[in-house]
């Protein structure tokens, strides 16, 4: 019994091997129709998986995209409107995979002099106190100069009259005439504190007239130890992860305010919803006429090999083993399309990622296996006029009437 398998299998290659090589060029055209379907599907859904990533990367670059607040209605900044320090520390700095980066933020009003550039009456300015070192990868469009603004460790703390850093919006700098390193002084009732300039910053808004301090800097001048106006968050996720975690941090604190920075969130979903479903209406498509294609094929074929059936079945070859040698026979054309078609796809997505994105797109391995498989299932589907030979009748053929 085993020897009768091992002999119909062969056999069952050796005719799959001759119905491919029947007719070389019907060969070409199907494989050409499968491995440009293949190709132009690997693209598209590594596009369409990269624009995840590059989109995500890209909002990111404009700032946080999840802010934490005290639930209070008071408009004046009181401890009972502010958040303890110690929830910053809490805060976890990956979610999921994902980089998660949590700024602090202090904010006030505070006399400005400076000897140095002969301020010799103090002027109200706004001061930030926030982590200067994490500052400038949070909104990293921001213009700083010069770039590479050292950090300081969050132990450091502020003594009565030691020398802090700052970093002055552009308006400040260019109102006072302020270059790095000249010191200024900034006092806040009998709170004073020195710091020295280290940088200067361009945001294009309203961060351009203020001066950025280390939070413990404002928090001594504001006499508001251990608090903090607000935390801003920088997660680095698609809009799915961050309602996840924005759900999270919301039932893990109940008693702050979690909330997203809603025209950055809900811009990058509707964006890459768009993009996406264009995407996907599009492989639809290539995957349709690609099908259209393959199947005026294999119409010819099945004119051509009425033939072959009547004599497969004169010969005592049931229907369901004659129509298993052609849906085969699909089958191996659609993996040899899918795996040409698709290496050539995912190359091919590099140079659109480049021309629509202006970063080349990363490859990514799913892709290829998704669209081999999906070529393979339009070259079965495909085969569908193949059904046809199942209806001819051996006598019919030997006398020509087929």
């Amino acid at each position: 019994m085993a020897a009768r398998h091992s002999v119909n299998r062969a056999m069952f290659w050796r005719i799959i091997r001759r119905l491919v090589s029947a007719n070389r060029g019907r060969l070409f055209v199907i494989l050409l129709a499968l491995g440009a379907g293949a190709a132009v599907t690997a693209a598209l859904l590594n596009l369409q998986i990269d624009a995840k990533r590059r989109l995500t990367k890209e909002f990111k670059s404009f700032g946080a995209n999840v802010v934490i607040t005290q639930k209070s209605s008071r408009a004046v900044p009181s401890e009972d409107a502010l958040l303890n320090q110690s929830l910053l520390a809490s805060l976890p700095s990956e979610f999921q995979n994902h980089s998660v980066i949590s700024l602090p933020f202090l904010n006030l009003v505070a006399d400005l002099s400076s000897e140095d550039a002969g301020i010799s009456s103090p002027v109200p300015v706004v001061i930030v106190g926030t982590d200067l070192g994490n500052l400038p990868r949070v909104f990293s469009p921001w213009d700083f100069q010069p770039s590479g603004i050292p950090s300081r460790p969050d132990t450091f703390r502020i003594l009565s009259n030691s020398k802090d850093r700052c970093i002055l919006g552009a308006k400040v700098a260019s109102r006072f005439r302020l270059v790095p390193p000249e010191e200024i002084e900034l006092k806040n009732g009998s709170e004073k504190l020195t710091c020295e300039v280290v940088g200067i910053v361009t945001a294009g808004s309203s961060e351009d007239s203020q001066i950025f301090i280390d939070l413990p800097g404002a928090q001594q001048l504001s006499a508001l130890s251990s608090r903090i106006g607000l935390i801003q968050i920088s997660l680095d996720g698609p809009p799915p992860i961050m309602q996840q975690f924005i759900a999270t941090l919301a039932q893990k604190y109940p008693d702050v305010d979690v909330r997203p920075i809603r025209q950055f969130t809900e811009g990058e979903a509707k964006i890459y919803d768009r993009i996406s479903g264009l995407l996907t209406a599009t492989v639809g498509i290539v995957l349709l006429l690609t099908g259209l294609c393959v199947m005026a094929a294999m119409t010819n074929v099945a004119m051509e090999r009425r033939n072959d059936v009547g004599l497969m079945k004169a010969i005592g070859g049931s229907v369901r083993r004659v129509l298993r040698l052609f849906l085969a026979e699909a089958a191996l054309l659609g993996l040899a399309g899918g795996m040409i078609g698709g290496a050539a796809g995912i190359f091919l997505s590099v140079g659109l990622g480049k021309a629509v994105f202006g970063v080349a797109a990363r490859p990514r391995l799913i892709v290829y296996p998704v669209a081999v498989a999906l070529t393979v299932i339009v070259a079965i589907l495909s085969a569908f006029p193949l059904r046809r030979l199942a209806s001819i009748r051996p006598a019919s053929v030997f006398r020509g009437e087929a």
